[in-house]
């Protein structure tokens, strides 16, 4: 299966997917750009041979708390058992070889797509991740672009290169990767973490900045890396 990396900006969630023909504004949510993201992934997907397509938009029932907990402490596993991963960057023609300031002055002079706190995992899970611009062209691959990649993220080029497990970070290390990322839910500071650290919990919208103590209590509790003092 491929499955898609992205910026959320109006999407189309699991209930308007499922219930789209029944719909009587189906024709304003095929115009949304979230819709048209999920088309041309679909369109990407077949061209490279795969049956399969996940987004997390629209195939997570939100309203659903056990799902919603469930799918969250498997992203990391399901990004990484990916074909393919397509990092959509809605924000650009050309891969950024230096910071424009500028035209990206909310996102460290980066795409936004570098800036979230969920893409960290999404970039770094995936053994091949291609990125596409906001026309949705190929403007590169994990590999080939590492080097740029490493500049941008922190990421080591063993990290992206070999993954996770071959280069063995630190907890410190990977909490530095995620420093400067921004979620919309506090509590996702923490929760897009577990599976760059290997732990899983419930999930407690609500509970703000608890949800960081919290992982720091399970990265404690199932390892010896002493590194997490230093958060």
């Amino acid at each position: 299966y491929a499955i898609l990396s992205h910026r959320w900006k109006d999407e189309v969630d699991y209930l308007e997917i499922t219930e789209l023909t029944k719909m009587e504004n189906r024709d304003e949510i095929r115009k949304r750009g979230g819709y048209q993201k999920i088309v041309k992934s679909c369109q990407q997907a077949k061209i490279d041979g795969l049956e399969w397509l996940w987004v997390d938009t629209c195939c997570i029932d939100k309203r659903n708390s056990t799902e919603l907990s469930e799918a969250l402490n498997s992203m990391f596993r399901w990004y990484a058992n990916s074909r393919r991963c397509y990092a959509y960057l809605h924000d650009i023609d050309v891969f950024p070889t230096t910071p424009d300031h500028e035209t990206f002055s909310g996102s460290k002079g980066w795409p936004e797509w570098f800036s979230r706190g969920w893409t960290l995992q999404e970039l770094i899970a995936p053994t091949d991740l291609q990125f596409f611009n906001k026309d949705w062209q190929l403007i590169g691959d994990k590999r080939n672009l590492a080097c740029m990649l490493m500049e941008i993220t922190r990421v080591p080029r063993g990290v992206l290169e070999d993954g996770l497990a071959a280069y063995g970070p630190s907890v410190a290390q990977v909490m530095s990767w995620a420093a400067d990322r921004t979620t919309t839910r506090v509590e996702d500071r923490a929760y897009s973490l577990m599976g760059l650290v290997d732990v899983n919990m419930p999930m407690l919208y609500g509970e703000g900045k608890k949800a960081f103590l919290r992982l720091q209590q399970e990265i404690i509790r199932k390892s010896s890396d002493q590194t997490i003092f230093a958060w």
